[in-house]
């Protein structure tokens, strides 16, 4: 640290030495040949420009010397800190790359700085003065994400290995079990630091994964194609924020905590609201001395019934209705980082059009919270409620085959829109310290079976649509150093329909991640 800091008074002194010595050597050279008045006046203009040069530097001095006082202040009470670091407190939600809102892939600032990790700053502060992310703009880039591996032993059979949903019907005579590795649930992200504008400091950002459909034969199944998650431009004022783009819906802004599901959320078929979906939303925050309350108004792409698996972009029933969904939020925070506390209600409303002209509507109520019972022990979730919600995930969703695309547009599609649905989900998290954390949570995601039931009469295609599924897991985390993390998590899967057993399977993995 000395040589940087005493760098300002090395460049100086050179400098003062170099007008005294030509100061001297004026006045020694007029002593000695006395000049005439005119150049008696050109000497003192040049004594009076050097005096004033003189003056200057001393300005620049003194303030280089408050300069070094303070970075030496600075320095002084990082290595108190480090001599005496304060008591460990409960880590906050590892969140990601929503950033939002949404993703357990980040990670809170641990209270006590470890050895590791007090090298891993320093090596950042010595890269930080020769690495560079340049973009085409002057303003700041930032990259971030996560290089993650799974591993996972599956017993029965499920949707999609990498990121399962719901338990199906294993084939007659099929051997039930497997195992597996990915590395297709890994995350890059890109955060822009824009202008100031309009008096809003401004921001984007960029996620990506690789959980799209696998690529071909040669490609091998485990290998996957870049799709995109999130893509947000932000603006934020003092009290108020306008946000546009992709991302995950802001009245669902908690999210389970599973590194077998970050690519896809955990619970996404079970209770959880999270589909990327397109929305514009304003946001009005209301400060207190220990609390903050906010209102959120928007409006989104309505996505739901689309068809699965096709590759033409129809317009789906609700953007033939020309409205988009409309939806508010108003919840309370405190301020207390150790033991946050977070409430939030919301409601939704969408106009749908079907094949035929058919009009429904889509409408629900939704309440999310975070909140700590004891010590080290925090309770999360969410709730809803309504109907013609499918678009939002939450619910089992049937896979439609191409032969009934049109069978499942104008008759199927409808039918679902008008069966109430219910769903959500809770966590249980306990903080053993800054390196260790154990997460139990369950997930529900169904419909009115009786209603589902009797629909089955009339449309053969809803046998296929799941009445209720449920999913429970249980995990371990630990994480060696800030940028370095391991889990091992259980999986069960409970998927019924309307005739038939229900379909049961299990899934054991280990996650390994590495963020940058």
């Amino acid at each position: 640290m000395r040589p940087i800091i005493e760098r300002p008074l090395r460049s100086l002194v050179p400098a003062v030495c170099a007008v005294l010595f030509a100061a001297a050597s004026a006045r020694a050279q007029g002593q000695a040949n006395p000049a005439p008045a005119e150049n008696r006046t050109d000497l003192g203009v040049k004594i009076e420009v050097l005096t004033r040069s003189i003056e200057q530097m001393q300005g620049e001095l003194e303030q280089s010397r408050l300069e070094i006082q303070e970075l030496r202040g600075m320095l002084a009470e990082i290595l108190r800190t480090q001599a005496n670091p304060p008591p460990a407190t409960a880590l906050d939600e590892h969140a990601t790359l929503r950033t939002e809102a949404q993703n357990p892939g980040t990670n809170g600032l641990p209270a006590r700085i470890t050895e590791d990790d007090w090298q891993i700053l320093n090596a950042r502060v010595e890269e930080h003065e020769q690495v560079k992310v340049e973009s085409s703009s002057k303003y700041r880039l930032k990259i971030s994400g996560i290089a993650l591996l799974n591993v996972f032993d599956t017993s029965g059979q499920l949707d999609n290995l990498d990121v399962p949903t719901v338990a199906v019907q294993p084939p007659p005579y099929a051997y039930t079990g497997s195992l597996g590795a990915s590395f297709r649930q890994s995350i890059l992200g890109l955060r822009g630091i824009g202008p100031t504008v309009f008096g809003a400091r401004m921001s984007a950002d960029l996620q990506l994964d690789f959980i799209n459909s696998a690529a071909g034969t040669y490609g091998g199944v485990a290998a996957g194609v870049v799709g995109l998650r999130i893509a947000r431009l932000q603006f934020d004022w003092s009290k108020f924020s306008i946000i546009g783009g992709l991302e995950t819906p802001f009245f669902a802004p908690n999210s389970p905590t599973s590194y077998l599901s970050l690519a896809v959320p955990a619970f996404a078929a079970a209770g959880n609201l999270w589909n990327w979906t397109p929305e514009i939303r304003g946001e009005r925050r209301f400060d207190f001395t220990s609390s903050e309350i906010k209102v959120e108004a928007g409006v989104l792409d309505s996505t739901g019934y689309s068809v699965n698996n096709s590759e033409v972009r129809t317009p789906t029933p609700g953007e033939s209705s020309r409205q988009p969904v409309y939806a508010v939020r108003v919840s309370g925070n405190n301020r207390m980082e150790d033991r946050a506390i977070s409430f939030g209600v919301s409601g939704i409303y969408s106009p749908l059009r079907f094949a035929y002209g058919q009009v429904l509507s889509a409408s629900g109520a939704i309440a999310d919270w975070k909140f700590p019972l004891i010590a080290k022990l925090q309770l999360s979730g969410a709730f809803f409620t309504g109907k013609g919600l499918d678009g939002f995930g939450g619910l089992a969703l049937p896979s439609v085959q191409p032969q009934d695309y049109r069978h499942y547009l104008y008759v199927t599609a409808p039918t679902l829109a008008g069966i109430p649905v219910v769903g959500g989900w809770s966590q249980l998290k306990y903080t053993l310290n800054s390196r260790s954390e154990f997460n139990a949570a369950g997930g529900l995601g169904a419909r009115d079976s009786g209603r589902l039931r009797s629909a089955t009469q009339f449309d053969p295609l809803l046998l296929s649509v799941p009445s209720s599924n449920r999913i429970f897991f249980v995990n371990y985390i630990f994480r060696p150093r800030s940028d370095l993390l391991f889990s091992l998590e259980y999986r069960h899967f409970h998927t019924s329909e309307i005739s038939g057993v229900p379909n049961v399977a299990t899934q054991i993995g280990l996650a390994a991640g590495f963020l940058f």
